[in-house]
């Protein structure tokens, strides 16, 4: 099978649309202070930490208290929440 050039050239516009759509936003004068790692990336860096993904259902007002607390101590909602399990597993 044969491509047309407007075909070809398509095929690649779209290719090059998706690497511009994964690529992180560059950081300010194109600085990489913030560049965010890519969920392959992040996951290989949770299982080196020994964080393992745990969903639960909760309460609306119960999660927004988590997030009340996690904003006022300026920390991840993650770690509140380990830390609150933890005291809560000790009693």
């Amino acid at each position: 099978m044969t491509m047309k050039p407007t075909e070809l050239q398509k095929y690649n516009a779209l290719k090059i649309v998706n690497k511009m759509k994964k690529a992180a936003t560059p950081g300010r004068f194109g600085g990489t202070a913030d560049v965010v790692p890519d969920r392959r990336e992040q996951r290989r860096l949770d299982q080196a930490a020994g964080l393992i993904p745990f969903a639960v259902k909760l309460n609306r007002d119960l999660v927004a208290q988590v997030n009340v607390l996690a904003q006022e101590r300026k920390v991840p909602v993650n770690d509140v929440v380990a830390e609150l399990l933890q005291a809560a597993l000790k009693k």
